[in-house]
């Protein structure tokens, strides 16, 4: 584990203001484009963006207060990221319940061109976030800024499947994709909900 400096400090608080930025304009698109076209997975990947907004806040906080010299403290430090962590379980059941109803229901989505062309930009933009926000936190050694970073990546892979349902409701008119690719999405949540919880995401620095 290496030492946090205030350059990687401040690196990382000008990745957390742009993730802060950037979702909640996608988040605002998503929700409206996924209640316009009735798609849970959009509606799905918009949530995700204002979770992971929480969780790009709760982790600013903190840099900023390291940034201003602040001593560390294990136990804010602690609290925070299992703060983090919760926004993954949330996110989790709101995919379950939505996904569970839209199967029971029936109900079909209709096609969300603003949805395609927004998740397609985010499969650019998400994982390159994420690799830089890991590759900041590793060298920090802070396990909060590295659960930050699975957020963005969670957004990432929930980018590539929402863009999938949507394409694949578009081109075939498969509408049990939707709530499936919400599924998935909740597996992933779960696994590094229960990773950042237990502070393990650090630890993973050679996978």
């Amino acid at each position: 584990m290496t030492t946090s400096t205030p350059v990687l400090a401040r690196r990382a608080l000008g990745l957390g203001a742009f993730t802060i930025g950037y979702n909640v304009l996608e988040g605002v698109v998503a929700v409206v484009a996924g209640i316009i076209a009735g798609a849970v997975s959009l509606i799905g990947f918009g949530l995700d963006s204002g979770i992971e907004v929480i969780s790009a806040v709760i982790v600013v906080i903190r840099l900023a207060a390291e940034v201003r010299g602040a001593e560390p403290d294990e136990r804010k430090e602690k609290i925070a990221l299992r703060a983090v962590a919760l926004t993954f379980f949330v996110l989790a059941a709101y995919l379950v319940i939505a996904g569970i109803h839209d199967l029971i229901v029936g109900e079909t989505p209709a096609t969300s061109v603003v949805g395609i062309v927004l998740t397609a930009l985010s499969i650019v933009i998400m994982p390159t976030l994420a690799a830089l926000k890991r590759r900041v936190g590793l060298r920090m050694g802070s396990a909060l800024v590295v659960a930050d970073a699975a957020e963005t990546r969670l957004c990432a892979v929930l980018s590539v499947t929402t863009f999938i349902a949507l394409l694949a409701y578009l081109l075939m008119g498969w509408t049990w994709l939707d709530p499936v690719a919400g599924f998935v999405i909740a597996i992933f949540a779960v696994m590094d909900g229960r990773e950042a919880w237990e502070g393990e995401l650090v630890e993973e620095h050679d996978h």
